[in-house]
Parts: C-alpha cells; sequence; structure tokens
C-alpha cells in the first residue's frame, strides 16, 4: 500500500501527541486508530499498524520512568508475567470469542470509574494502605486487563490506574509508572501475532514510532514535574472520552 508523504508528516505529529497523552492517563489509541482510518488505511491494518508505533511509546514511557525510578520491579515482576499470560490468552481468543458482550460492559465499567474518581477527591493523592495482597492483586488484574488488552484495548491504562490507585494504593503518579511497564508488556505480545499475520504497514508504523517515542519521552517528564493533581485531570478527561468513543462506535456509527 503507497502512501504520499503528507500522510507520513501528519501522523508523525498525531502519534507525537497520542504518545504525550497516553504517557500521562493513557488512551493514545483514541487519537491514532481514528486517523489511521481516516486517511484510508483498512481497519485491520490500521489496528496492527496502530500496535506497533504504540509501542515505542509504551517503551519510551517505561524505560523514562524506570530511568527515575520510580518502578519496584521487587513486586512488579508478578504483574509483568501475569499480564503476558493474560495478554496471550487475550490474542489467541480474539479468533475464538464473540466480542459484543465485552464491548457493552466497557463502558460501564469505565463510568463506574468515572464516577467513583470524581467523588473520591483524594484517590490517589499520597500512598494508601493496600486493601488486597500484591500476589493476588497481579494474579487478578494481570490476567483480566492483560487478556483484556490483547482482545481488545481501549482503556486499558485507565482500568490499570484506577486498579493501583484505589486497590494497591499507589499515588497516581506511581500509578502511571507502573502502568506503562505492562502497558508494553501487553503491547508486545499482541505486535507479535499483527507480525505473523503481516498486516502491518513498517515504514509507516516506524514513522509514527518515532512521534510516539517524542511525545511519551516528553509525557512521561511531565509526569513526573508535574502535581497529582494534573495528572488526575488528564485520567478524568481521557476517561470521559473513552466512555464517548466506545458509545459512538456502539451506537452511533
Amino acid at each position: 500500500m503507497e502512501l504520499e508523504i503528507w500522510i507520513f508528516i501528519l501522523l508523525f505529529f498525531v502519534a507525537f501527541f497520542s504518545g504525550f497523552i497516553d504517557a500521562i492517563a493513557g488512551g493514545g489509541g483514541l487519537i491514532t486508530i481514528p486517523a489511521l482510518i481516516a486517511v484510508g488505511i483498512p481497519e485491520h491494518v490500521a489496528l496492527a499498524t496502530n500496535k506497533l508505533q504504540a509501542t515505542f511509546g509504551s517503551f519510551t514511557a517505561a524505560a523514562n520512568f524506570t530511568h527515575k525510578k520510580m518502578v519496584d520491579f521487587n513486586s512488579l515482576w508478578r504483574g509483568i508475567i501475569w499480564t503476558f499470560v493474560g495478554a496471550v490468552c487475550g490474542t489467541w481468543s480474539v479468533l475464538l470469542i464473540d466480542a459484543v458482550v465485552i464491548k457493552y460492559l466497557i463502558p460501564i465499567c469505565l463510568a463506574a470509574i468515572l464516577i467513583y474518581t470524581i467523588f473520591t477527591p483524594n484517590l490517589g493523592q499520597i500512598d494508601r494502605e493496600k486493601r488486597i495482597s500484591q500476589n493476588l492483586f497481579y494474579a487478578i488484574f494481570g490476567l483480566g486487563i492483560g487478556f483484556y488488552d490483547g482482545f481488545m484495548g481501549p482503556g486499558t491504562g485507565s482500568f490499570w490506574m484506577f486498579a493501583f490507585a484505589s486497590l494497591l494504593g499507589l499515588n497516581l503518579k506511581t500509578a502511571v509508572a507502573n502502568t506503562k511497564i505492562l502497558n508494553f508488556t501487553s503491547n508486545i505480545v499482541s505486535l507479535a501475532v499483527f507480525i505473523g499475520g503481516g498486516q502491518i504497514l513498517w515504514l509507516l508504523g516506524i514513522v509514527m514510532g518515532f512521534g510516539q517515542m517524542i511525545g511519551a519521552y516528553f509525557g512521561s517528564h511531565m509526569v513526573i514535574k508535574k502535581e497529582i493533581k494534573f495528572i488526575k485531570i488528564i485520567f478524568l478527561t481521557v476517561v470521559s472520552l473513552t466512555i464517548v468513543k466506545i458509545i459512538y462506535d456502539l451506537f452511533i456509527k
């Protein structure tokens, strides 16, 4: 598939903006996937190419948070393993399970997260006591969210951030850092499957990947420097837009 040069330039900047937002609160796919489809790329190719460029961004943000010592791998390694397993199962299940029911459940779950976060003003402001053991937390959510990201994807970062803040008691900065590590894990699994399917526009994906890397670098630095209130505002905005996008796809499009 041949693309004009203006498409590469446009999507580079789209990926930059997506990487910036995604590094702060997730939801980058809400920006890049519609943009890919809008320039005439078939949906299945757009999804595969999006996963390639998103992997660049999640890796950059994860590396930056790791460099700044915001990630404790002594506990997170369990999340990485369970997320990997969940993503493998989710990606494989795409071929076997009807996604209709899940598509209707996702906006309901996201709406519950939105309402809970709004009416819990102190959520993620400071580290709090855990409500669940780390072993059980990572087994449940690593498998569950990893499966969902491999199976479908929208809102994955939001689910992880909320789970970390509400159940493990992490502040939002640490929650974001951990989320990007696990996002990268599930992205790699999905990317491997798409590579096997041979549906990726490699040149475009790499060009967008560089945009993602730059955006993710600045976005992750913003998380490090800004107050948690700023992260919470972006998080609530991303969750709201994700709900609107999914409802539009289900009932209007």
